[in-house]
């Protein structure tokens, strides 16, 4: 049995089933937790194709990725933004309680 570290295999999981990637994603922003928002971001980079290919589509340059994507990194909004473009994948606001409709 070949060993395989635990962003090799989570990047496996990721490009395999999408959606976990997008619920796991959306359960970190969640709890607020930057420094595993930043690691499951760089599982997903793996994921689609590597840091480099994501920095090219996200129109970053490679070694900005890597620090943005470190424990000391901190994206601003438009990396972020970027990065998540690049994936397939946006940036969303939504409410923490459902918004009435109003009604005329």
């Amino acid at each position: 049995m070949r060993d395989r570290s635990h962003d090799t295999a989570m990047a496996e999981i990721f490009r395999e089933d999408p959606g976990y990637a997008i619920e796991l994603l959306n359960s970190i922003l969640e709890d607020g937790d930057q420094a595993e928002l930043l690691i499951a971001l760089r599982q997903m980079a793996e994921a689609f194709g590597g840091v480099r290919q994501v920095a090219q589509r996200a129109e970053l340059n490679p070694n900005q990725l890597y620090r943005t994507l470190s424990e000391k990194g901190n994206p601003e909004v438009r990396s972020l933004t970027a990065i998540l473009r690049a994936m397939g994948l946006r940036l969303a606001i939504q409410p923490l309680n459902p918004v009435p409709v109003a009604r005329a």
